[in-house]
């Protein structure tokens, strides 16, 4: 039976959904830039962003696609759930997330895009964990994949995450010790969707307990997370 800060844990959702507005820029300000813009436009782009997970890349391929929801057709897909027809509607943003999960009928599909892409001013937003060679894909499409403009999502410096997680704890209103979000940044996972969670069901845990976010309590947390991990 799941102890209540297990079950605290589990339950934990995003509470804000992901825009290029909140995402912690960093080192990505050009790619950021661009996002924008396709999300503006009816003109063929074709863009990939490639790096490890957690790095932000759902985060913006979420965002570009939601931002561009109702100024042209818009399809968000994860590559594992492409079929062998995409829909390729005059001035669509196709936006596909981990294209290294793409089936054999898929990528003939998005390669038959990106055939299709400037006659029909589509636009193509991939995402993937290796750059385009390396990508165990068709040649063919990996080579047209390799043709696109492509970003290599820059991680976040430590001092970088502090920042965003102290930002963030702020506008949670919560009144911390900056020992929290160092010891944070040396013990928790790296990438910053994680710390943030955690940084949140700190929030949760102080107010349901009436305790202070402290280093006590994260500690506790922490080691529930890692229980639940081993179960």
């Amino acid at each position: 039976m799941l102890t209540p800060q297990q079950q605290m844990l589990l339950d934990l959702k995003p509470e804000q959904p992901p825009t290029l507005e909140n995402f912690v820029i960093g080192a990505n300000a050009e790619l950021v830039a661009r996002l924008r813009i396709l999300g503006e436009t009816s003109s063929f782009e074709a863009i990939y962003i490639w790096g490890p997970q957690g790095g932000g890349k759902s985060h913006l391929l979420a965002a570009t696609a939601e931002a561009a929801r109702g100024k042209r057709p818009t399809v968000f897909l994860n590559g594992a759930e492409a079929g062998a027809e995409l829909p390729l509607a005059t001035g669509t943003l196709l936006v596909i997330d981990d294209v290294q999960g793409l089936g054999p009928e898929a990528q003939i599909a998005l390669f038959r895009a990106f055939n299709a892409a400037r006659f029909l001013g589509l636009a193509l937003l991939l995402a993937g964990d290796e750059p385009p060679l390396r990508l165990a894909l068709r040649e063919d499409l990996r080579t047209r994949i390799g043709q696109t403009l492509i970003y290599e999502i820059q991680s976040l410096s430590d001092d970088e995450k502090a920042a965003a997680l102290q930002r963030h704890a702020i506008e949670r209103g919560m009144l911390m010790d900056p020992g929290v979000v160092h010891y944070l940044l040396r013990h928790g996972r790296r990438d910053l969707p994680s710390l943030m969670a955690m940084l949140n069901s700190l929030d949760r845990a102080s107010l349901e307990q009436k305790r202070p976010p402290t280093l006590p309590l994260l500690r506790e947390l922490m080691q529930t997370s890692l229980d639940l991990e081993k179960e």
